[in-house]
């Protein structure tokens, strides 16, 4: 198996999804809770920031999808401004990666096939929420889904408010640990014609 830096030797790297596929698969070994979890930034339409974390779906040969009321704060923000970036950090491989790029909204095939193939549970969820809005007290959310769960006892309509982004990234940065913090990072930038690699100090 290669070594740490081996990744960054001079040999062209021309693939930036698939090394941040691999990079994925060894997490899903190594990392004891949801090794899709990523902190999502967005901003307004006046770049005040935000930022939050999400679970990154892969849907179809999109690799960096996630799900929002899009009434939540979130929401209104990407329709503001649909720019994000998404941070990856596995903490037992002491590696990260930064995901920048512009977002659009998928298909509502693809956000309904999503939305039910999660736990209905979790589909009650999403639809009773009011993501991001007051609420009174705990027994007024779980009311609103015992209400919910008896009203629709076979399968849970997807809301039109829930609907499901995917982020296009234009630029990947891949991180490593190192000792005596000479990190190393390499930069993939999308240029028009196809990926480009640049080595970062540390």
């Amino acid at each position: 198996m290669p070594g740490p830096h081996d990744i960054f030797s001079e040999d062209p790297i021309q693939d930036p999804i698939a090394l941040f596929d691999a990079w994925l698969s060894e997490a899903h070994a190594s990392e004891p809770n949801d090794p899709n979890a990523a902190a999502l930034a967005t901003s307004t339409a006046t770049g005040a920031p935000s930022v939050r974390m999400v679970l990154v779906k892969r849907i179809g040969n999109h690799r960096f999808c996630f799900f929002t009321n899009v009434e939540s704060r979130k929401g209104r923000e990407l329709t503001e401004n649909p720019r994000a970036a998404l941070c990856f950090h596995w903490k037992s491989l002491r590696r990260q990666i930064r995901v920048e790029g512009t977002v659009s909204e998928l298909s509502a095939s693809d956000t309904d096939t999503y939305f039910h193939s999660r736990s209905r549970a979790s589909q009650i969820s999403a639809a009773i929420s009011d993501q991001s809005r007051p609420v009174a007290t705990r027994e007024e959310l779980e009311q609103r889904v015992r209400i919910f769960n008896e009203e629709h006892p076979g399968e849970v309509p997807r809301p039109d408010y829930w609907r499901g982004f995917h982020l296009h990234a234009t630029q990947i940065e891949f991180w490593i640990n190192g000792a005596d913090r000479l990190h190393d990072r390499f930069l993939f930038t999308r240029k028009a014609d196809g990926w480009h690699k640049t080595r970062l100090y540390p």
